[in-house]
C-alpha cells in the first residue's frame, strides 16, 4: 500500500466504524471514517489513489445517491458497498455503475481486505491512465496543424502517396511530417499511434 493511498468508510453505524477502522489501520492502511455520506463529500480528499467503503442504507443520501455524485465528479475512488439488507437489483444497479464489489454484511475480515486491495489497485490504474491521457494530449498540442492532418490520416490507414495527393504535396514531406508525428507523441509503431488517436478520441 502507498502513502498517499486512503480507505475512506462511510456508514451510519458508530461500532461498525469503529470496527473496521481499527481493522484496516492495524492492516496498514490509511483510514477516514465518516457517519454520513455528506459529511464524506464535504471533507477534502488527496489527489492520490483510494477507495471508499460505502454503506448502501444511510439518511440524507443513500450509497447509490454517493456513488453517482463520485461519478459526476469523475472521482477515481473506487467504491466497494456493503450492505445489510442489499437486493440483486441493487447490486446489479452498484456493480453496472462501477462498484468494485456488493458485499453484504457481516463480512469476513479476509474477504474486505481481499477487495480493498483490488479497489485501490483499480484506482491507481484509472489515475495511471488519465495522467497517460493528459500527456498524449500535451503532445498533440504541440504538433502542427499539418501534422495533426497527417495523423488523421496515417490512423485511418492511408499509404504515404494517397495521403500527399489529398494534401496536395510531395510523397516524401509526408513521410517526413509522419517521422515527426511519431517522435513528438512518443510512438514507435503504427499500432500504438492508433491506439493513441483512439484514445484521444481524435477524427
Amino acid at each position: 500500500m502507498r502513502c498517499s493511498e486512503t480507505v475512506f468508510i462511510v456508514d451510519d453505524e458508530p461500532a461498525l466504524l469503529k470496527a473496521l477502522g481499527r481493522l484496516l489501520k492495524a492492516e496498514g492502511f490509511a483510514v477516514q471514517a465518516f457517519d454520513s455520506a455528506m459529511k464524506f463529500l464535504s471533507a477534502p480528499h488527496n489527489n492520490g489513489a483510494g477507495c471508499v467503503l460505502l454503506d448502501q442504507s444511510m439518511p440524507s443520501m443513500s450509497g447509490l445517491e454517493l456513488q453517482q455524485r463520485l461519478l459526476q465528479e469523475d472521482s477515481a475512488l473506487a467504491v466497494i458497498f456493503i450492505t445489510g439488507n442489499g437486493d440483486i437489483p441493487m447490486s446489479v444497479r452498484a456493480i453496472k455503475a462501477g462498484a468494485v464489489d456488493f458485499l453484504t454484511k457481516p463480512i469476513k475480515d479476509n474477504e474486505l481486505l481481499t477487495v480493498i486491495r483490488t479497489a485501490l489497485e483499480k484506482s491507481r490504474t484509472t489515475l495511471s491512465a488519465r495522467a497517460e491521457i493528459k500527456e498524449w494530449k500535451q503532445r498533440h498540442a504541440e504538433l502542427s496543424a499539418r501534422e495533426k492532418e497527417v495523423l488523421l490520416y496515417v490512423v485511418k490507414g492511408l499509404p504515404n502517396k494517397h495521403i500527399a495527393a489529398t494534401l496536395g504535396v510531395v510523397e516524401q514531406t509526408v513521410k517526413v511530417h509522419r517521422g515527426r508525428v511519431m517522435s513528438k507523441m512518443c510512438v514507435d509503431s503504427l499500432a500504438k499511434l492508433v491506439l493513441v488517436a483512439e484514445r484521444l478520441q481524435l477524427k
